[in-house]
This record gives C-alpha cells, structure tokens and sequence, in this order.
C-alpha cells in the first residue's frame, strides 16, 4: 500500500490546528470478520488543547487514537499533524515522526521487561539518536517522582509507578503531542487520579496537545473539549469551554 511513497512530506499550508482529520474511514479484519470501525471521522484538534475521546465499548475511541498517532493506517481521509500529511509518509519515515512529536501512553504500560526504569525511558532518545540520553532519561524520572526507582525492572514496580515510567518515556524526546489510551483503567482509583494529575501537570508546563480515551467522566470533565464516538462516527460536537 506503501510502496513508492515519499520519504518525507512537501509542504502543506498550516491548518491552525495541531491534528486535523479529514473523512477518516477504517475497517479492520478480513472477509466475514472485517469491521467497519471508522466511518468518515473528521476532527480538529488546536494546539495546547486537552481533548477527551468518549463513546461505548466498541466506539472506536482506540482506534481514532491510533490513527491520530500514526499507528493506524486509515483506509481512505487525510491526517495532517502539524502540517505534516501522515498519508505522504512511508513506514521509517512515519516512525521518525512520531519519534520526534507524538509521546504514547498505553493503559497496558508496555514497558520492555529486561530493562530497568531508567533503559526504558532511555530507549526512544537513543533510537532517536539524542546525546545524553540516560542523563535526560534520569531527569524525566526524577520529574515524574521516580528518582529513586531508577535501577529497578519493571517487576519490581507498582502498576502506578510503571504507568509513571511509560510517562516518562512518552515525554522524553519533549512531543508536541501527547496522545493517551485508557492511562487509568489498569490503576485503582486513588493511584489513577495520581497519574491523571501527573498528566494534566506536564500537559501544562510544557504547553503540549493531549488527546486521552477515557470511560471516566471525572477524567474527560478535565479536558478542554469531549468528543463523543458511537458506531464508528463522531456523535455529537462538544464546544471547547469558555
């Protein structure tokens, strides 16, 4: 599908908007078993905005992430971030970008098990070719309150401090961008409100675009603007607050 595609992107004139999606359709699965998950989704998304992706199981909340992050390939739309037209762009080329601007968080954590906390959160700076990267990693670290956990494997952590360490990873090349998959829903309650202020903290002192799933109404009360899917399309419009 990617074959003779570009490298890179030409120009695109700026859009105002950190995300834009145009008509995105998606459908996953083969034959009988394929699934029409997203059904001409368009969306923006403005810098330094907190939005909430809200809907029913099945919504295609996930899904809609995924693909504003560049892990999913739509069928057929158009996604810019930050100008850049993601469609443009062939596997290396995308898995740069998303490299340098886009920062994930799974509700899985999907931390590398052989490695320590301080390795994990080292890994992208290195793969991105950053100098000092366990220096930089050490002090994301120490910025999510994990200073003293440096050495430990991801075994040897609670599930809040190993959502603490995949944070530390997905902001250590400092993305524009912060998308985040459900960041709570394997943390108790008092643990996941710990890592919801965590997050709601470096989305603002670092000035970066959130884009979270969440089933907790508490938690996409504290976006900016919710987004609510249903069967694939986006429901209804919610008006950024005031």
């Amino acid at each position: 599908m990617n074959s003779g595609k570009p490298t890179e992107t030409k120009p695109i004139p700026a859009t105002g908007q950190t995300i834009a999606l145009t008509d995105i359709d998606l459908s996953l699965g083969r034959g009988a078993a394929r699934v029409h998950v997203l059904r001409g989704i368009s969306l923006a998304v403005a810098p330094g905005e907190a939005v909430g992706l809200v809907g029913p199981s099945g919504s295609g909340k996930s899904t809609l992430l995924m693909v504003m992050a560049g892990l999913e390939r739509p069928d057929a739309g158009r996604i810019l971030v930050e100008g850049t037209d993601l469609g443009t762009l062939d596997e290396d080329a995308l898995a740069r970008f998303r490299g340098r601007r886009i920062g994930i968080v799974f509700q899985a954590f999907h931390l590398v098990p052989t490695m320590t906390a301080l390795e994990n959160v080292a890994l992208p700076l290195e793969l991105a070719d950053k100098p000092d990267a366990h220096r930089r990693a050490q002090a994301e670290l120490e910025a999510v309150g994990l200073g003293h956990r440096l050495h430990h494997y991801p075994a040897q952590l609670s599930g809040g401090e190993q959502q603490r360490v995949a944070i530390a990873r997905a902001i250590a090349p400092d993305p524009a961008i912060l998308v985040a998959d459900e960041p709570t829903g394997n943390l108790d309650e008092a643990t996941g409100r710990q890592i919801v202020d965590l997050l709601f903290a470096l989305k603002r002192d670092r000035g970066a675009t959130l884009v979270l799933v969440t089933h907790d109404p508490g938690l996409a009360r504290l976006c900016d603007r919710t987004v609510r899917l249903r069967s694939g399309r986006v429901e209804e419009p919610v008006p950024a607050r005031a």
